[in-house]
This record gives structure tokens, sequence and C-alpha cells, in this order.
């Protein structure tokens, strides 16, 4: 899952708008849109990748924005 608010963030701050970056990665603006909303499939790979280098962003900011799903788990209390 993606991190919207961060990438977004990142768009404005860089002097990026979706429009831009979409096309210069070769989707149309509304897949773009969909992926950054969960309603359409994920950024591949690629696409994440080219983001990150159109970006700027460095090895911490890609993690957090594009690989920010961990698992969670419960610690067990012991006896």
């Amino acid at each position: 899952m993606v991190n919207i608010n961060m990438l977004k963030f990142k768009i404005i701050e860089k002097g990026w708008n979706v429009e831009k970056i979409a096309k210069k990665i070769g989707i149309d603006r509304s897949t773009f849109y969909r992926k950054m909303n969960d309603t359409g499939s994920e950024f591949t790979i690629r696409e994440a990748d080219y983001i990150a280098r159109l970006l700027d962003l460095n090895y911490d900011e890609v993690n957090e924005i594009f690989f920010s799903n961990f698992v969670a788990y419960k610690q067990q209390k012991k006896k």
C-alpha cells in the first residue's frame, strides 16, 4: 500500500504534478490517481523506481512511500 500523503507531499515539494509524472512514467493520469487511491492496481517496481528518480527520493523515502506495509505481530506474554 502506498503512503499517499507522503507521495502527494513529495510531488508538490519537488514542483511536479500528477499529470506530469503520469506522462513521464507512461500511464494515464486517471490510472495514476487510481493507484494512489487504492482503487486500481499497485504501482509496479518500475513505476516506483521511475517516480523515485523523478522526485529525487532517498532510500528511506522510497521505502516509506512505496513499501510502508509491514507485518504486525502480537508478542506473547511470558508466563
